[in-house]
């Protein structure tokens, strides 16, 4: 029984390097997705104040006025899809199958930060219980210096996993919600164009 238990210490401990190593590359990330964040963010200002009115107002009239409204170059996912929605052949079918691509690109956006939002503190648990262990060894042989590092150790993982989750719960958040309103844009400007064609 000494021999797994030992087995099993020794097997955790040498999973504290990794564990630290992934926690700061993650650090790093969340710091690029705040960064990543705030540009697309200036991008959506820009777009809603270019195109906000436009859309609201849309009339069957008014699609070739929206189409000259655009960005010259596709700047953020929705003026993409928008593009494409409103140069392509009217179609109900199309119109569907660009709107359900939209929402997998948004999907695949969001995945990065809903990684963050779940691995952040698992990472910062697992370094906390590893740490923890030399910790309490150092504790009971009076080893205070020793102990002392290891919490830390134990202190810092918590922190920094806590801090990537928050990072990737709020920018979640953000994005689930300017997707889900650009989303309803999208859908608009097809039902818009879905009515020109009926008449």
């Amino acid at each position: 029984m000494e021999i797994i238990s030992k087995s099993l210490f020794w097997l955790s401990n040498t999973l504290l390097i990794p564990d630290i190593i992934l926690l700061l590359l993650l650090f790093v990330r969340s710091m690029l997705l705040i960064g990543g964040l705030y540009a697309q963010f200036m991008t959506k200002r820009k777009n809603d104040r270019l195109l906000a009115t436009a859309i609201k107002s849309l009339t069957a009239a008014g699609i070739d006025d929206l189409r000259a409204l655009l960005p010259e170059r596709n700047n953020s996912l929705f003026i993409l899809y928008l593009r494409d929605l409103l140069n392509s052949a009217p179609s109900e079918a199309y119109s569907d199958y660009l709107l359900s691509a939209f929402e997998n690109n948004a999907e695949k956006d969001l995945a990065q930060s809903r990684l963050m939002a779940k691995i952040g503190p698992i990472l910062g648990l697992i370094g906390t219980l590893i740490a923890m262990s030399p910790a309490l060894v150092g504790l009971s042989t009076g080893d205070i210096a020793g102990m002392a590092y290891n919490m830390q150790i134990v202190f810092a993982t918590t922190v920094v996993g806590l801090v990537i989750s928050g990072i990737g719960l709020i920018t979640l958040q953000v994005k689930q919600r300017w997707y889900a309103s650009e989303l309803n844009k999208l859908d608009y400007v097809a039902r818009i164009i879905q009515e020109k064609e009926k008449k």
